[in-house]
């Protein structure tokens, strides 16, 4: 066994980094470093340790007993010194490092993307990677240090951080509406052409609740479905049928005309705002920064 004194403290945050994302080419991307570098870092790292770290085979990688308890013993550690490195630069005012951020590219245009590039002129030493997607991605494999999602969590275990709620609207276009009528009453959506968003885990079933706060439960009929909010608003105002969208994205096309919030005296489920955090880390510095500041920034839009 190496003293401590022969061991890299860079190979210790490398061999944290392989472990998290998965695999070599995860960990390089992470860290923006070739992958070789990360090969002959871990190989020193078990040489100095004389003990194997990972066992590899040509499709898959694996902690051994001794790599398991290292990472279990030293995980932890890294992590409150890296929270401490931040918190002095924090202190003086500035964050350094990579912030990854992760969401919906209608969440992203309307809010997120304006947030970052307030933050980033805050904290110009910080560099920031921000990724869109409407499918959920792996916040572990993708490196993702903060991940924000509206709608539902599907899973309770992830740590999640809910920053607000936002309403939903079932609207359509003046053009479907003239051609089609105007539903009155809950029930007459059931025999309208319903656009389902196939993110939803129940696209077609909704539970709409009037004045007094009575739900029924409304089942749709559908032959049109999409998989992204953007392509939905698109549909809607081309006039395709009806659905429900979330305030903010439709906001602005209600104000425009393009659409019209249907059934104003009812109100669909409220949805949430989260920030997602990676299962079983510790919350960097520079993502609560970014957390606390995005709660107060989303109440000024």
């Amino acid at each position: 066994m190496a003293a401590l004194d022969q061991i890299d403290l860079n190979s210790l945050t490398i061999f944290d980094a392989v472990v998290e994302a998965g695999s070599f080419t995860a960990a390089a991307d992470r860290l923006d470093v070739a992958k070789a570098k990360i090969s002959v870092q871990i190989n020193r790292l078990e040489r100095q340790l004389g003990a194997a770290l990972f066992t590899r085979t040509t499709r898959q990688m694996a902690l051994t007993d001794a790599g398991r308890n290292l990472h279990e013993q030293c995980q932890p550690l890294l992590a409150g010194l890296r929270d401490a490195l931040t918190q002095v630069g924090s202190e003086q005012g500035e964050l350094t490092g990579l912030l990854r951020l992760s969401a919906s590219v209608s969440h992203a245009t309307l809010s997120i993307a304006p947030a970052v590039a307030e933050f980033s002129r805050l904290h110009p030493h910080l560099r920031i990677d921000l990724r869109t997607g409407d499918r959920i991605s792996d916040l572990v494999a993708d490196g993702i240090d903060l991940s924000f999602r509206m709608g539902w969590l599907r899973d309770s275990s992830q740590r999640a951080i809910k920053l607000g709620e936002f309403q939903q609207f079932i609207v359509a276009a003046p053009a479907y509406l003239k051609k089609h009528g105007i539903p009155k009453v809950p029930e007459d959506l059931s025999e309208h052409q319903w656009i389902a968003l196939s993110l939803l885990p129940a696209p077609l079933t909704w539970k709409i609740a009037d004045a007094s706060g009575s739900v029924q439960t409304i089942h749709m009929k559908s032959r049109m479905q999409v998989d992204s909010p953007n392509a939905l608003l698109a549909l809607l105002q081309a006039g395709a049928g009806i659905s429900a969208m979330e305030e903010l994205s439709s906001a602005m096309a209600i104000k425009a005309g393009k659409l019209q919030r249907l059934l104003p005296d009812y109100e669909l489920p409220k949805g949430g705002i989260y920030a997602v955090l990676p299962p079983g880390r510790h919350m960097p510095g520079k993502v609560r920064a970014f957390v606390d500041f995005y709660k107060t920034f989303i109440n000024t839009i």
